[in-house]
């Protein structure tokens, strides 16, 4: 009798498999001449050469399915264990989907400003993204940084954030100091989680693929092959951002986001975002893209209150 071994590749085997093996068990259904087992990240299949051969083809199409989807279901597997094996599924150059998030979830620009962004960051390796809280800045950035892993441009994701203490003392905070920063770093774990199954995350993120660490970590690095996503750079200084910027290696893409509005540094200091954006804007290759209370898709009340709160930015 002839075997085969299939391995699943960066696919979580419980997500794949389906709750109590159902997906497994579907896929079963399609071949009854096989003897298919599967422990953990292992598949083996058992039986004639022809019937194996057709079935690791069927079986790859599924895990690049679930790969770049990051679902299936028994609909799914029906259609590509019984539809056209030359029928591979590619999306067109002018689908707008970014990635495709956990659980199947669609992850696109949402606004023209957003699809702005993503055509800036397709052309230039350097972008600043500016604007008021809820405008989609970190999270379209990481959806880029997501898609470009998945499709091999780059082999890490690295997201740093400055650790100002907005009003908050960290030192007050219990724990060591990855306990202390890991909540103020939280915005990019739920971008991540809502893109990535944990699963993979926490391997990616122990494998080093995955890096988030506040910026004084960037020091003396060079970083090559990284979609690096500086996120809140308000609240740099000049010599941050400097040191930032010029972190920057072969096969790079660097991203800044921030909000001029929301500054926490002392006051009488320079926000290294703002000067970026005066001393920068006619460097080609560095694109800067302003969104505005338009881009805003959080709850409808977060534009009316960043309107509110226009008029008393200059009250001390």
């Amino acid at each position: 009798m002839n075997e085969r071994i299939i391995e699943l590749i960066d696919i979580a085997p419980k997500e794949f498999w389906g709750a109590q093996d159902t997906h497994l068990e579907t896929i079963k259904k399609y071949y009854p001449k096989l003897k298919i087992v599967a422990r953990g990240t292992t598949l083996k299949a058992f039986g004639e050469k022809d019937i194996l051969d057709e079935f690791e083809r069927r079986f790859q199409r599924l895990m690049l399915h679930f790969t770049r989807y990051n679902n299936i279901d028994d609909n799914v597997i029906e259609r590509v264990i019984l539809g056209d094996i030359q029928d591979d599924r590619k999306m067109s150059p002018n689908d707008k989907i970014l990635v495709h998030g956990v659980g199947g979830k669609i992850v696109k620009a949402m606004t023209p400003n957003q699809q702005l962004l993503v055509d800036t960051i397709n052309k230039n390796d350097m972008v600043f993204a500016v604007g008021p809280a809820g405008t989609g800045k970190t999270y379209t950035g990481v959806a880029m940084a997501v898609k470009a892993l998945k499709e091999k441009q780059v082999k890490r994701i690295i997201l740093t954030r400055p650790a100002v203490e907005a009003g908050e003392n960290l030192g007050f905070l219990p724990g060591d100091m990855k306990e202390k920063l890991d909540p103020y770093m939280q915005p990019l774990y739920d971008a991540l989680r809502d893109m990535i199954p944990n699963e993979k995350l926490e391997d990616h993120i122990a494998k080093g693929i995955i890096q988030i660490a506040p910026l004084a970590f960037m020091r003396g690095r060079t970083l090559d092959n990284a979609f690096v996503i500086l996120d809140e750079a308000q609240n740099t200084t000049h010599s941050q951002m400097k040191m930032f910027l010029t972190r920057m290696g072969k096969n790079a893409k660097f991203m800044v986001t921030g909000d001029p509005g929301q500054v926490d540094l002392p006051r009488r200091t320079i926000s290294g975002l703002k000067e970026a954006l005066l001393v920068l804007k006619d460097i080609e290759g560095i694109g800067i893209i302003y969104l505005d209370d338009k881009d805003i898709v959080r709850h409808r009340l977060v534009k009316k209150v960043i309107d509110a709160y226009k008029y008393t930015e200059n009250v001390d």
